[in-house]
């Protein structure tokens, strides 16, 4: 028996030692295109001055004051990754949908705007104006740059163009007249956010973008006559910012690369 023990231990110290393979685990690599939808929050603001006018062009009365335009987004995006070790170079464009709109009213005092009722006795009447903005849709392409926190992991900054549509409707005099207008603006935006692998290909992200759209403008004329003469016309310059919260899925058309040892 203890020969039998001791011709085993033999045998055992005679084999070769062989090292347990190593089992590669796949190492995501972001280089790539992707396509993904996307919702949040906006808080949109439009800051205003509106002015009106008599016939000879003569500024009667102006308001000035910021408008909440907030609401609900959502939408769609795509792009291109590089990866050069722990930097995320990329492109990205998306379109979105918009919920947001927003409102204020104003009045043109009594004796301001319109000349007197009765034998230039009684003041004119105050003329109240009401003015809506809707952001309808907007997009963005933008550049982003990122590193990586952990190989799944990735923090980034974000900037480019933006662009939208934002339609203004006004009413003049208890309204009694009105008018609508939609106008497409370019501006800017920047932003960052954080974004990481959830399964296979599939990624995850949360994401801040602040839009400037600039400024939307326009005027239009009533049958409401005019102190000083003529009608009265209405003029509105609106600067319409933003600022986005949204989270996003992704799905990565290459796969992940497995990790060489």
């Amino acid at each position: 028996m203890a020969a039998t023990s001791a011709a085993s231990a033999a045998d055992l110290a005679a084999r070769p030692y062989t090292k347990a393979p190593v089992i590669a685990e796949p190492i995501y690599n972001w280089t790539g295109f992707y396509i993904g939808g996307n919702v949040g929050y906006s808080w949109g603001r439009s800051s205003d001055t509106s002015t009106l006018t008599n016939g000879a062009g003569t500024v009667l009365f102006t308001s000035a004051n910021r408008a909440n335009m907030d609401g609900v987004i959502g939408g769609g995006q795509i792009g291109y990754n590089w990866q050069v070790q722990n930097w995320v170079w990329g492109l990205e464009a998306d379109i979105q949908a918009s919920d947001q709109k927003g409102g204020r009213d104003f009045l043109c005092p009594t004796a301001v705007c319109t000349p007197s009722a009765v034998l230039l006795v009684a003041p004119g009447p105050a003329v109240p104006v009401s003015l809506d903005q809707k952001l309808e849709w907007f997009g963005t392409v933008r550049g982003r740059v990122g590193v990586l926190a952990t190989p799944r992991v990735l923090f980034y900054a974000t900037g480019g163009l933006a662009y939208g549509e934002v339609r203004t409707a006004e009413t003049i005099g208890a309204g009694a007249f009105g008018f609508s207008s939609s106008t497409t603006k370019a501006g800017y935006t920047v932003g960052a956010g954080v974004e990481g692998v959830i399964a296979g290909n599939w990624t995850a992200k949360l994401e801040y973008l602040y839009v400037d759209l600039g400024r939307v403008s326009g005027s239009f004329v009533t049958t409401i006559p005019a102190l000083g003469g003529g009608v009265l016309s209405s003029n509105y310059s609106s600067r319409v910012t933003d600022n986005i919260v949204r989270v996003g899925l992704n799905y990565k058309f290459s796969g992940p690369v497995v990790a060489k040892y």
